[in-house]
């Protein structure tokens, strides 16, 4: 017996709207480990500026600068992955939308699906890139104020 293909439209609809599902979970979880990093670099920068305005040293005032510099560079990188995944998060909600909408009106809508999923993964790769070249400036960070550290209790 076969059975009428139009009662298992919307299960197909439902299916195709999965895949989006999952990259909104995997963008969601990144914009929550930047946001993090985001508000350990802020608290960071504030150290660094409430400890800025007792040094009257200008060498020592000027290796405080070129850290809250890199405090601030970060955060800007971190500010663009952020609104990049906030980008990826409504693309993917959008190929969702779309899906329904093409199966709805009969697959009118083409490509439109495919391009905005594209669209959302090409942002989600874009925000990777920026936090990965973060963390390699919060490693940078770290180490150079080890290094420092260790230079000046040898003194």
């Amino acid at each position: 017996m076969l059975q009428n293909t139009d009662q298992y439209v919307h299960y197909a609809t439902l299916t195709a709207m999965l895949a989006p599902a999952f990259f909104l979970t995997a963008t969601a979880s990144l914009l929550l480990s930047a946001n993090n990093r985001l508000a350990r670099i802020i608290d960071r920068a504030r150290t660094l500026l409430k400890e800025l305005i007792d040094i009257e040293d200008p060498l020592q005032r000027e290796l405080y600068e070129q850290r809250i510099a890199l405090q601030r560079r970060r955060s800007l990188i971190i500010l663009r992955a952020g609104q990049l995944l906030y980008i990826a998060i409504s693309l993917f909600v959008g190929t969702s939308l779309a899906v329904a909408a093409d199966n709805l009106l009969g697959h009118r809508l083409g490509a439109v699906p495919t391009v905005l999923a594209a669209l959302g993964v090409l942002a989600m790769f874009a925000a990777s890139i920026l936090l990965a070249r973060e963390s390699t400036l919060a490693v940078k960070a770290v180490n150079e104020e080890m290094d420092h550290r260790h230079i000046a209790r040898r003194e």
